[in-house]
């Protein structure tokens, strides 16, 4: 239930992030987008309306009467004002005089278009741009009817040598469609590469997350058992060590009747100038260190002896005393605890506590094992 909690979690926390970064891209992208295509329509919208003043100036100064150049210039444009861009012409009073919508000829330009603020060579894309989304915003609030035909003059240029101005105009309903249509293929786009992402992160994570699972089952098993040894193992120094306390005594007798099986009952250790004669009931451990060998007792104090660890082995009781490694002999009475350690290895923990870890290898835990009738 957990890891189908956690898996869950996941795939939220991957669409949330996903969601908000995609929101940040599709403003960016289609601003970006715009931008290119209102610069493009600027840029078209002003060429065609210089190059209409330049053949209308021409028409004039090679004779054509005024009435004939703006029959002419209105049959070449009627009906172009479905198109993203068209151009209009009107007189220096503000009348109309050339319009792709026939409607329009004779009336005065309207108020609401941009002849003052937005016309000027210093119009840029941006400025488009922000204007259609104030336009779209505007629309939305008053509902109003998004085919309703709109322009926005974008550029001007006087004829030559007469009253006439040309006007490029903007059809803010195409172009507002246009981007809307940018806007809807980027959110496609995007919704299509989100599913597909979150999709194959969650599958990816889930494969991961299993396949760590089950390294991890396995390590806890391994665990499991090694715990179970560990506490066989420290269960089994307990009663051996109450069997070797009861059998000591019969022992003792037994080595005293056979000149075979004779160990010693003392050692003979130095403590500074000091002869000392310990019982080998009374040593905990015995240990070298800089070649020198140490016998601590029970009771924490330590003294020194002349001879090698080899030699005192051979001449210890084998059921009470253990050749941990090549530094330490240690007693069963003192073994506190067993723990793992390493690959396949042994701490002896000791009491008294020795300042060096008292390490069984791998190859000598099966003899401590054995030592100790498992």
């Amino acid at each position: 239930m957990r890891k189908d909690r956690l898996y869950l979690l996941t795939f939220l926390s991957i669409t949330v992030i996903f969601l908000l970064i995609s929101s940040v891209a599709i403003r960016y992208f289609v601003k970006v987008a715009a931008d290119k295509v209102l610069e493009t329509q600027l840029e078209f919208s002003k060429r065609e309306a210089r190059q209409v003043a330049l053949l209308i100036s021409n028409q004039l100064e090679n004779g054509i009467s005024k009435k004939e150049t703006i029959s002419s210039t209105q049959k070449s444009i009627e009906n172009s004002n479905l198109e993203a861009g068209f151009v209009s012409m009107f007189d220096w009073s503000g009348k109309i005089v050339c319009h792709p919508d026939v409607k329009q000829l004779g009336q005065q330009i309207s108020t609401e278009e941009s002849l003052i603020s937005s016309v000027s060579d210093d119009l840029t894309s941006n400025d488009l741009f922000d204007l259609l989304q104030n336009q779209e915003d505007a629309t939305d609030s008053l509902n109003v009817n998004e085919n309703e035909p709109k322009s926005e003059v974008v550029y001007v240029y006087p004829v030559e040598n007469s009253d006439l101005i040309v006007a490029a105009h903007a059809n803010t309903n195409r172009v507002s469609q246009q981007i809307k249509s940018l806007r809807n293929n980027f959110q496609n786009i995007l919704l299509i590469m989100g599913f597909v992402f979150i999709l194959s992160s969650v599958i990816t994570v889930r494969l991961i997350g299993s396949t760590y699972e089950k390294k991890l089952e396995v390590k806890n098993q391994k665990l499991s058992d090694e715990v179970i040894n560990l506490s066989k193992l420290n269960r089994a120094v307990d009663a051996y060590q109450q069997k070797v306390i009861i059998d000591k005594p019969l022992k003792d007798d037994v080595s005293d009747s056979d000149p075979e099986n004779v160990t010693r009952k003392r050692i003979l250790t130095y403590m500074r100038h000091e002869l000392l004669s310990v019982s080998t009931q009374d040593i905990a451990y015995i240990y070298t260190e800089s070649t020198i060998t140490y016998v601590v007792c029970f009771d924490g104090k330590r003294s020194t002896s002349n001879s090698s660890l080899d030699e005192l082995f051979s001449n210890l009781d084998n059921t009470y005393f253990f050749r941990a490694n090549r530094q330490f002999i240690i007693a069963i009475s003192a073994i506190d605890k067993i723990v793992r350690y390493g690959n396949n290895q042994l701490k002896i923990l000791i009491n008294p506590n020795s300042e060096v870890d008292i390490i069984i290898s791998k190859n000598k835990a099966a003899e401590f094992k054995q030592w100790l009738n498992l």
